[in-house]
C-alpha cells in the first residue's frame, strides 16, 4: 500500500495529445494520473480558434488514416476523419494535374462505412471512421507534366505502391540522408522530384528545404501511399478534447503550472508540491528542456496558416492544392469547407492556405496573389478571417534523426512528444505510448493512491 503522502502514481505534465493519450493508457492500466496544464486549456500547437461560426486551425498539420496511433490510442474511438480527395492537385504551367491518386486507401479503424471518392461511385473500402464528403465534380485536368513522361508516372506509381506495403521498419533500416538528396540518389527523375515529390514532402513535413532525414520523408510517403490524407471533424481541437472527455473525472487540471520536476515531485508556481512515483514531461521541446536541463532542443519549421471566406468558392473540390511550380509563398491551400463542413457556417465557404518558412512582408497580399493563381479566380473580394504565425510549429528532423529518442531518462523520470520521435501527430502519439509502456514497466502492478486536494478543474472551450 502506497504512502498517504504520494497523491497520484505519476503526474503528467502537458495536456497535449501526448501527455493525455499517455495519461490514458497509464489510467486504463490502474495507475492513478493527474495532468497539470499551463494553459487555461488542453491541446497545446494543437488549437483551433472560433471566428464568426468558423473553426480555423492555427497549425493544421495534415493526418492520414494510415497512421496506426490513431486507430490504437484510447479515447480517440469517437474521432471523425474527414478525408481529401484521393491524391493531391498540382498546379503547374496554369494547369491542374492530379496525381498520386493511384494510391491505396487504408483505413485506420477497421472498415466502418465506404468513402466517396471523386468523381467515383462509392466503393467498400477500410477508411474507418472516415466521413464521405458529397463533393462537386473535380476541375478539369490533364496527365503529364509536371510529372515527367507516361514511364515516369508508372515508375511513380509501383514506387508508392510499394513503399505502402513496406514495414516501417524496413524504412527505418534504410541508409540516412537529407530527404532531399535521397531523392536524387535513389535515380528519381528531377521533373518528378521537383512536380510531384518535393511540394507533396514539403506539405507533409513542413518542411520546403527537404533538410529533414529520408528515413522520416519515407514514412511520411508511405502514410501518403497507404491511406488518404485528412482532417479531423471539427478542428484539430477536437483530438485533446476527446481525449481529455474521456479521462477519469478530476485528471486533468488546466491554469497549472509547473517550475521544476523530480523523480517523486513536481513543484508548481501556485498550487504548491505535488508528489507522486513518477513524472512524465509532455510539453512542447523547448519547455521540455527548460524542467529538464541537459535536454536537446531541436530547431523549428515555422508554419503561417491564412484562412479566407468567400462566396464564390473554387470549383478544385476537396483537393489538396500544392504549387508544383513554386510561384509564391503558398506551400498548400484547400477548401477546407468541402473537406469538413463543420468548420463553416452552412452557405459559407472556408479556404485554408499554408505558407511554409519565414512568412513574406505583407503576406496576406502575397497570399491572395498567389492564391488568385492557383485557383484560377480573383480573390479581391475574399475575407480573411485570421493569419496565424507560429514560430516554433513544427520540430526539425534533420539528418541525422533519431526516430526512437529515449523516453525514460532514469526511473521515475520519463519524457514524451513529437520532438521524441517524428514530427508528427502519430509520432506524438507514438512517443506516448513508448512512455506509458516503459512507466508501467517500472513501476509494476498499480495499487490505490491517496486522492490529492482538489487542482483546478478543466476549463473547457465553448
Amino acid at each position: 500500500m502506497l504512502e498517504p503522502a504520494y497523491q497520484a502514481d505519476v503526474v503528467v505534465v502537458g495536456a497535449g495529445v501526448a501527455g493525455l493519450s499517455a495519461a490514458h493508457r497509464l489510467s486504463s492500466a490502474g495507475v492513478t494520473t493527474a495532468v497539470l496544464e499551463a494553459a487555461p486549456c488542453v491541446g497545446g500547437r494543437m488549437a483551433t480558434e472560433k471566428v464568426d461560426g468558423f473553426r480555423l486551425d492555427r497549425i493544421g498539420q495534415l493526418l492520414s488514416t494510415a497512421y496506426p496511433e490513431l486507430a490504437s490510442t484510447p479515447g480517440l474511438d469517437a474521432l471523425v476523419l474527414r478525408p481529401f480527395a484521393p491524391g493531391v492537385l498540382l498546379h503547374s504551367d496554369g494547369r491542374h494535374h492530379r496525381a498520386g491518386a493511384q494510391a491505396g486507401a487504408g483505413g485506420a479503424r477497421g472498415a466502418l462505412h465506404a468513402v466517396r471518392a471523386l468523381a467515383s461511385a462509392p466503393r467498400p473500402g477500410a477508411l474507418p471512421r472516415v466521413r464521405a464528403n458529397a463533393v462537386a465534380a473535380p476541375p478539369r485536368v490533364r496527365a503529364g507534366a509536371p510529372l515527367g513522361t507516361a514511364v515516369d508516372q508508372a515508375r511513380l506509381g509501383a514506387a508508392l505502391t510499394r513503399i505502402a506495403a513496406t514495414p516501417a521498419e524496413r524504412l527505418l533500416r534504410r541508409p540516412e540522408a537529407p530527404a532531399a538528396e535521397a531523392l536524387a540518389a535513389r535515380g528519381v527523375p528531377a521533373r518528378t522530384i521537383d512536380g510531384f515529390l518535393r511540394p507533396l514532402l514539403a506539405a507533409l513535413l513542413c518542411d520546403p528545404d527537404l533538410t529533414t532525414s529520408s528515413r522520416c520523408a519515407d514514412l511520411a510517403l508511405r502514410a501518403f501511399a497507404a491511406g488518404r490524407l485528412c482532417l479531423p471533424e471539427g478542428g484539430a481541437e477536437v483530438l485533446p478534447e476527446l481525449l481529455a472527455r474521456t479521462l477519469p473525472p478530476g485528471t486533468v487540471h488546466t491554469g497549472v503550472r509547473v517550475t521544476a520536476v523530480s523523480t517523486t515531485s513536481v513543484t508548481t508556481a501556485e498550487h504548491g508540491e505535488f508528489r507522486c512515483r513518477a513524472v512524465l514531461v509532455a510539453t512542447d521541446a523547448r519547455t521540455a528542456a527548460e524542467l529538464l536541463p541537459g535536454l536537446r532542443v531541436p530547431d523549428f519549421h515555422p508554419v503561417t496558416v491564412l484562412h479566407h471566406t468567400t462566396d464564390d468558392p473554387p470549383t478544385t473540390g476537396a483537393a489538396l492544392l500544392l504549387d508544383a511550380d513554386r510561384g509564391g509563398p503558398v506551400a498548400h491551400t484547400t477548401v477546407t469547407s468541402r473537406i469538413d463542413p463543420s468548420r463553416a457556417p452552412a452557405g459559407r465557404t472556408l479556404i485554408s492556405t499554408t505558407v511554409l518558412g519565414t512568412p513574406p512582408p505583407g503576406v496576406d497580399t502575397a497570399v491572395r496573389m498567389h492564391l488568385s493563381r492557383l485557383y484560377g479566380t480573383s480573390t479581391a473580394r475574399w475575407e480573411t478571417l485570421a493569419v496565424h504565425h507560429t514560430p516554433e510549429a513544427v520540430p526539425a528532423m534533420r539528418a541525422p534523426h533519431d526516430l526512437r529518442r529515449p523516453v525514460r531518462l532514469l526511473a521515475g523520470l520519463y519524457v514524451c512528444g513529437d520532438h521524441r520521435d517524428t514530427s508528427t501527430v502519430q509520432g506524438a502519439l507514438h512517443s506516448a505510448h513508448r512512455a506509458a509502456a516503459a512507466i508501467l514497466s517500472d513501476l509494476g502492478a498499480a495499487g490505490s493512491m491517496h486522492v490529492a486536494d482538489p487542482l483546478p478543474t478543466m476549463r473547457r472551450a465553448a
